[in-house]
């Protein structure tokens, strides 16, 4: 584990483990893959689901500015598998294997941005390591999981149905909500987020051409929420978020059904000090939808905040 706090602005991204390409490392956890891309201060990205396959959150605008390390979490792609897989992916393995990538990368304080379920970790990560870290990004978060949450989501897929009542594809993706909790192999994890998609973002059947060949690949690994034990896991951040002493970035989609500006201004409102960005015309997935504005957002934040 490093204890490096050099800043990340002076590191090597052209050789060794900051080289552009694919990565395989060993940590505690087993195997953990890594791809590395761009070029300029260290970002790690961890993917959401959990269980989604790092590709759909690649940001080309952003690896203009940024070197990106996008994580295939544990449990997902050709990283690890705990022994009771689908079971065990609790935050603190997630957090302990992003510490130990962190020091295996030797950039010292590096940024982390973390979207959807992945925000959730990157939140935890900041609370228990804010000073091995230079800032972070919280991605369409939350500060809290659970009963109020899902009701909350509920409320915005039916307003999502009103909204595209009588459309062909409308029932389908209600459909597929219905099924979530039925879902306990890879196949229909992937099977129910590609019937999903088009709620997932802000205009999916009026910008269909451009976006259908995304929702085609999306793609994952079935992650159950219980942790080794079969007991569920919790995610409740709210009364510690007051105490994170880091440089914080909130971005959410005006648009998002399942992570909306509810959520994201709780957050901001919380953490001290911290930037909400809202993205007005998209959904869960603005590096896509909007992916000007959100590299503006995350560049702009991770250039401010980037030790000299």
């Amino acid at each position: 584990m490093s204890t490096d706090h050099t800043p990340a602005h002076g590191a090597d991204t052209t050789s060794g483990p900051l080289a552009p390409g694919t990565h395989d490392i060993e940590i505690d956890g087993g195997p953990l893959r890594y791809h590395v891309a761009g070029s300029g201060p260290v970002c790690l990205v961890h993917p959401g689901g959990p269980g989604f396959t790092w590709d759909y959150l690649r940001m080309p605008a952003v690896e203009e500015h940024l070197t990106l390390v996008y994580v295939e979490p544990l449990g997902t792609g050709a990283s690890g598998r705990s022994a009771a897989h689908p079971h065990g992916y609790t935050r603190d393995v997630y957090v302990r294997a992003l510490d130990a990538l962190t020091g295996h990368l030797g950039a010292g304080r590096v940024h982390l941005l973390g979207h959807s379920h992945g925000a959730f970790v990157a939140q935890y990560h900041a609370l228990k390591h804010a000073d091995r870290l230079a800032g972070v990004v919280l991605y369409e978060s939350a500060p809290a999981v659970g009963p109020e949450h899902f009701a909350e989501a509920a409320r915005n897929l039916e307003e999502f149905a009103r909204a595209h009542a009588g459309h062909p594809g409308l029932a389908d993706v209600l459909a597929a909500w219905r099924s979530v909790p039925e879902i306990a192999d890879d196949e229909a994890f992937t099977t129910a987020a590609r019937r999903l998609f088009p709620a997932y973002l802000a205009d999916y059947w009026g910008r269909e051409r451009e976006f259908a060949p995304v929702r085609d690949a999306v793609s994952g690994t079935y992650i159950s929420g219980l942790d080794a034990d079969l007991a569920p896991a919790p995610i409740d951040d709210r009364d510690a978020l007051a105490s994170l002493d880091l440089p914080t970035l909130v971005i959410v989609g005006r648009h998002d059904f399942i992570c909306g500006p509810r959520w994201a201004r709780e957050i901001h409102e919380r953490v001290p000090g911290s930037r909400l960005v809202v993205l007005e015309d998209s959904g869960h997935f603005g590096h896509l939808e909007q992916p000007a504005e959100f590299a503006e957002a995350v560049v702009g934040f991770v250039t401010a905040t980037t030790r000299p």
